[in-house]
């Protein structure tokens, strides 16, 4: 149970709250406009395939960076550089992951199949984008955008607008909290010449285009909400997400990171979460 404990450490299981909701917002829209009734076996297999997919991508990203974690003090009791697992049990663990997500979407369908490689190529080159591009927040967003279009997939085997627009979304959102949240290595990243948006642009401008991406992310929900099958219960969980990811910017300055935690975590991860349950609502009230 202790070996279990420390590997869903190693991977920030919690942090699964980020992409989970949207992927069931992207299920039960599929579901909503294709088909009579809840498939829960193709429930099940979207689940684990966020799961699996997920745990390969912190798995590998710890693998990594594991000699930056141990360098670093904010990162220096993580699982690999403080010795609980070792980097060759971290990158078993990333392969066997890999595996069975390949495994659970040949069990969905094809197109599924044949597009897990493609995916598994978008969340665990991610690990790699900071030794070579300010924009790696981005490719973070990116990878956590496949939740709601995969499980549309998933249900329908074929793409549409509609959830593609809760994929940007993710894309925005995402890639705005991290900038947020890669404040706090603003110093290390400059030494060790990693690159992110806060050493390229400073805290403040960081701030800024952080604030952009969300008006983006929110501009996406906007206009989801104005094409696709919704009404007010909709448009009430989007007031909520737009107060919380709007919070997290009032409090979080250019010379104080000492709530960043409370904004990447605490707050996108409620925000996730009751957007899902009021737009998988808003898809009920209106059957």
């Amino acid at each position: 149970m202790s070996t279990i404990k420390n590997y869903f450490s190693l991977v920030k299981i919690s942090h699964t709250i980020f992409s989970i909701p949207f992927a069931m917002i992207g299920f039960f829209l599929a579901i909503r406009e294709n088909v009579e009734n809840i498939d829960f076996i193709i429930l099940f297999l979207v689940l684990l395939c966020v799961f699996f997919a997920r745990n390969a991508a912190m798995g590998f990203n710890r693998y990594i960076d594991r000699e930056f974690d141990q360098k670093n003090p904010r990162t220096a009791l993580r699982e690999i550089p403080n010795a609980i697992i070792s980097p060759r049990s971290a990158l078993l663990f990333v392969i066997l992951n890999s595996v069975l997500f390949i495994t659970a979407t040949a069990f969905i369908n094809p197109l599924c199949l044949i597009l897990s490689p493609v995916a598994l190529l978008v969340v665990l080159g991610y690990s790699f984008t900071k030794r070579f591009t300010y924009l790696s927040h981005v490719f973070l967003g990116l990878g956590l955008a496949l939740a709601p279009i995969g499980a549309y997939l998933a249900v329908t085997g074929e793409f549409a607008l509609l959830p593609l627009l809760f994929s940007f979304c993710v894309l925005f959102w995402v890639a705005g909290f991290d900038i947020i949240y890669a404040l706090q290595d603003i110093e290390f990243d400059r030494d060790e010449n990693l690159k992110s948006i806060p050493v390229t642009m400073g805290a403040r401008n960081s701030l800024i285009l952080s604030a952009f991406f969300h008006l983006i992310a929110l501009s996406m929900l906007i206009a989801a909400g104005i094409i696709g099958p919704f009404n007010l219960v909709y448009w009430i969980g989007l007031v909520i997400f737009t107060v919380l990811i709007t919070y997290q910017h009032l409090i979080v300055k250019p010379s104080d990171f000492s709530r960043v935690n409370l904004a990447f975590a605490t707050l996108n991860g409620i925000a996730s979460v009751l957007f899902a349950c009021f737009v998988i609502a808003d898809l009920y009230v209106n059957w």
